[in-house]
């Protein structure tokens, strides 16, 4: 079955009973490896065919349908189309003009790269590697009625599908053999992925992922009226054609996506964030549990001009925005359950009328999971009835906050109406299958996956996309001084064969580490941030070459391509919550992208488990080699 993009389902309300039918022929009949786009902005004028189909050893095809009937076209020539409406004689231009110069300005966007034309000295050195063509859909006007209205001349028989050929009885190679004699050229070609993630990086300058932002590259510049010429980048990277289907197939209601770490949940947060900005009139928020997280989204929407329209907020921060917004008081500081009291009076102000609801055209909540569930009653009311645009993103993974068991509620009793338009995300993109391997076998009693009904809360095991790198390394040292050393000479090392210390972050369980770290790094000559509540977890993101100290609480939702983890031997402490700590050393080891590397000097029981780990999938990897 083809992959369309948007699902067909998100696109039945703006779509013609004509391509209604012809959609769903077209996922039906093609295989697993085409993929659709519908009514989707392409290219430089961003112009929006109503269908692309694409296969790697095909080509790329522009169609554009059409619910004309025979008897409504009064007549016809090379340029227009006079059809008999309720409203009179309506000119409309012939479609075929239409799909060729949308499909022209496919061939012109693509042959602008180099790695996507024929090398020089070859035959056909400077063109396009694959071919391309486009044609038109009739739905409602029969072959033969296409041939007895004269519209043969008009639009060559070739490049015309008619009403009984897009029937759910149709012949599927019969009709695949109707889609690709619309070429006029047929060579052999198989484009790579890294080929065919260019020529999407190039169709949809929305789904790119800028180099060294991970999951926040979809915040990279879009800007296509941009006059400056553009810059391909060596390497490519875009979401992924599932992400790409789930982020345009976002509409409105209430949507929960429960995804795991590193499936790409902020990236399509921050896709949704982006559209709803540009259609909405009222501000759209973004809230989540970290600071750190809320900083550096808040900074890149910032960066992209978006500050007026999205706010982005740590759910607590967002609650004193509100008391003192509506002039209600804020609890005594310094009190115990300061946070409890003011999510409180929110509430009761709610309640009472003296905060609105309905302010937002559309609330975004990223780390769902460390949400409390009497939050969520409060933010339902917050999203405006008109669009009741309301998106979760959720781990119940990475519930490292909360102390609540999440089967004991369902969305609905929060007031979240989410039934039948819930995803799941398993593949996870960030992290390498040599690094996943090891978290999951840390953690696979964690990860043990527990069948969710629709409105509950599913407990997802990960699934490795397949990238490949260096296994985990565990290094003992023999005192606190030499675990320390150990960390300053491999930070050395990294740094001498070309690592920016941007790239690194240092993860460690408690305050006092944070403290102690960034005194050594201090003395060592070696730039660092630690994001602590004196306000660096607001300017984390803005010191430049320099590495990142990031508690493991608040490194939930960041990602670096090396993360050191000191002072394992120290988790888990008597009488602590051996699970939750466990879920906060999975959360702290899948932040890293390309290398990961744990350190200890005292023996525990997850420096253990580690070690067993390590050892584990290294044996794998040796058999499997």
């Amino acid at each position: 079955m083809a992959t369309l993009i948007p699902t067909r389902n998100s696109c039945l309300p703006r779509m013609t009973g004509g391509e209604k039918r012809f959609s769903e022929r077209l996922e039906g009949k093609l295989e697993d490896d085409y993929l659709l786009w519908y009514d989707v902005p392409i290219g430089l004028k961003q112009r929006r065919p109503d269908f692309v189909v694409f296969h790697p050893r095909r080509g790329m095809l522009v169609l554009e349908v059409k619910d004309w009937k025979a008897d409504t076209i009064h007549h016809a020539d090379s340029t227009q189309f006079t059809l008999v409406t309720a409203r009179g004689l309506v000119k409309e231009n012939n479609p075929l003009l239409q799909a060729r110069a949308y499909a022209l300005e496919i061939g012109v966007v693509l042959e602008r790269d180099p790695a996507l034309r024929h090398p020089t000295g070859s035959r056909h050195a400077g063109k396009l590697v694959m071919p391309w063509a486009y044609g038109v859909v009739l739905a409602n006007i029969s072959r033969q009625q296409f041939i007895d209205g004269g519209l043969d001349a008009v639009i060559p028989e070739h490049l015309a599908i008619c009403r009984e050929e897009i029937y759910e009885t149709a012949d599927p190679e019969a009709f695949q053999e109707r889609l690709w004699a619309m070429f006029p050229q047929v060579f052999p070609v198989a484009l790579t992925l890294p080929q065919i993630d260019r020529v999407r990086w190039h169709l949809f300058p929305e789904i790119r992922v800028a180099p060294g932002e991970g999951q926040f590259g979809l915040f990279d510049n879009t800007d296509t009226n941009a006059v400056r010429p553009l810059q391909i980048p060596e390497l490519i990277k875009v979401m992924d054609a599932q992400q790409e289907q789930l982020a345009r197939s976002l509409g409105s209601e209430h949507r929960i996506i429960h995804g795991v770490a590193g499936s790409g949940k902020t990236m399509i947060l921050g896709f949704r964030a982006m559209q709803l900005a540009r259609e909405l009139g009222k501000p759209v928020l973004v809230l989540c549990y970290n600071k750190t997280l809320a900083a550096r989204l808040d900074q890149l929407l910032g960066e992209r001009g978006l500050s007026e329209k999205v706010q982005v907020y740590n759910f607590h921060k967002w609650c004193r925005k509100m008391l003192t917004a509506y002039h209600l008081d804020l609890p005594v500081q310094g009190s115990s359950d300061f946070f409890a009291q003011m999510v409180q009076r929110v509430i009761d102000g709610v309640g009472r009328g003296q905060i609105p609801r309905f302010q937002y055209g559309a609330v975004l909540i990223d780390e769902g999971h460390d949400f409390e569930p009497d939050w969520y009653k409060l933010i339902v009311q917050m999203v405006d009835p008109a669009t009741n645009s309301l998106l979760v993103l959720y781990d119940d993974a990475q519930n490292i906050n909360g102390r609540i068991d999440r089967r004991k509620f369902t969305w609905k009793s929060l007031g979240v109406q989410a039934q039948g338009r819930t995803t799941i995300l398993k593949l996870n993109y960030r992290n390498t299958l040599e690094i996943l391997s090891v978290a999951r076998s840390f953690a696979s009693e964690l990860l043990d996956a527990r069948a969710g009904e629709d409105d509950g809360v599913p407990l997802i095991a990960p699934e490795s996309a397949g990238r490949r790198g260096a296994v985990p390394e565990l290094i003992r040292a023999n005192s606190a001084s030499e675990e320390l050393a150990t960390l300053l000479g491999q930070i050395r090392d990294e740094q001498a064969h070309g690592r920016r210390l941007d790239d690194i972050a240092v993860l460690y369980r408690y305050n006092w580490q944070g403290e102690k770290l960034r005194h050594a790094l201090d003395q060592a000559g070696l730039a660092c941030r630690l994001a602590d509540d004196k306000g660096g977890k607001n300017t984390l993101f803005l010191v430049k070459d320099s590495i990142k100290l990031v508690s493991m609480h608040s490194s939930k939702g960041l990602e670096f391509p090396l993360v050191i983890i000191p002072g394992l031997g120290q988790m888990p402490k008597a009488g602590e919550d051996e699970t939750h700590e466990a879920r906060l050393l999975y959360v702290a080891m899948t932040r890293a992208t390309e290398r990961l590397l744990l350190i200890h000097h005292e023996d525990s029981l997850f420096s253990k488990r580690i070690r067993d780990s390590i050892n584990e999938v290294q044996g794998q990897l040796d058999r499997g080699a």
